[in-house]
């Protein structure tokens, strides 16, 4: 066990006994939403994956210390701190822990803890990826060379439609990742099912997913699995709305020289203004749905 590392009891036993468990970030409760609505939201998604059959292990760093499973009232602590919690990636856990400071974790850094911890499987929103211009701008999110390094299944809607979709699955290709479509052969957008891209492989069951996943850490392969999971139909937006406000957005990003981490905190909110919240209403729908799948692939996991 590494000494940074602090985990719930309640994780604890769960792994200790081989019941599922799945991994959730904190930079959706401290950067994704207002209080008190990013604190309703985290419990939910701890809920859902509970009725689900699997333990929540909402991951964090605070006081230095690598958290993997928060109680309410940590989470509390979180959502009311809010954007004051710096944002925390690879490069950042480091200077964290030895200041003893909180940070939020993005994918790379939830990744990264819930392996420490033994978790497998981890629920997202939408991962990181290469952005729009990254061919002068060289702007590459670490999410992706995560994926290439740590062994964790990550579910989520896709990468986020803020980016360049096809530049995205190039590095992961190029990086071994597979990128499988749960019950689709197109890579899912984010806030809508469909993008124009195709995923290496379909596959259609939470236990046909584990399957896979089993396979790739019996071969012996270094890195995670990518698997992306539509938003609801219902929940899933206007193509031509989304990315209009998306465009705008980016335009605004451009001329205010914002770069680096605090790009994607700015699209999101800056998305979901020009939608008038319908953006993120969706984007709640869709964790909520990666969720409850993680859920039932981590208990077919451990099957």
């Amino acid at each position: 066990m590494n000494k940074y590392l602090d985990v719930n009891p309640e994780v604890a036993a769960a792994l200790a006994s081989g019941k599922p468990v799945v991994a959730l970030e904190s930079t959706i409760i401290s950067h994704g939403m207002p209080y008190p609505q990013n604190v309703q939201t985290a419990l939910a998604v701890e809920d859902i994956i509970r009725k689900n059959g699997a333990v929540p292990a909402t991951i964090a760093v605070i006081g230095g210390r690598l958290k993997a499973g928060l109680t309410p009232e940590e989470i509390e602590y979180f959502g009311k701190k809010g954007q004051a919690i710096a944002k925390a990636s690879r490069r950042d856990l480091p200077v964290l822990c030895a200041r003893g400071e909180d940070g939020a974790t993005t994918v790379t850094t939830t990744m990264i803890i819930a392996h420490m911890a033994g978790i497998q499987v981890f629920a997202t929103g939408g991962i990181g990826g290469v952005h729009r211009g990254a061919e002068t701008t060289m702007d590459i999110s670490a999410d992706l060379e995560e994926l290439a390094h740590t062994p964790v299944m990550v579910i989520c809607a896709g990468a986020k439609s803020i980016l360049d979709l096809g530049l995205t699955l190039e590095y992961l290709e190029t990086h071994g990742v597979p990128v499988i479509g749960f019950g689709t052969e197109e890579l899912p957008a984010f806030y809508t099912r469909t993008s124009g891209f195709r995923v290496d492989y379909r596959i259609d069951t939470p236990q046909d997913l584990a399957a896979a996943f089993r396979v790739q850490r019996e071969l012996g392969f270094p890195g995670g699995m990518l698997v992306t999971n539509p938003i609801p139909e219902e929940f899933s937006m206007d193509p031509a709305v989304i990315n209009a406000a998306i465009d705008q957005a980016i335009d605004e990003c451009r001329e205010k020289g914002i770069h680096g981490k605090a790009t994607t905190p700015f699209l999101l909110a800056r998305v979901a203004e020009i939608t008038g919240g319908d953006s993120l209403a969706s984007n709640i729908q869709l964790v909520f749905n990666n969720a409850a799948l993680a859920a039932r692939t981590a208990s077919a996991l451990v099957k």
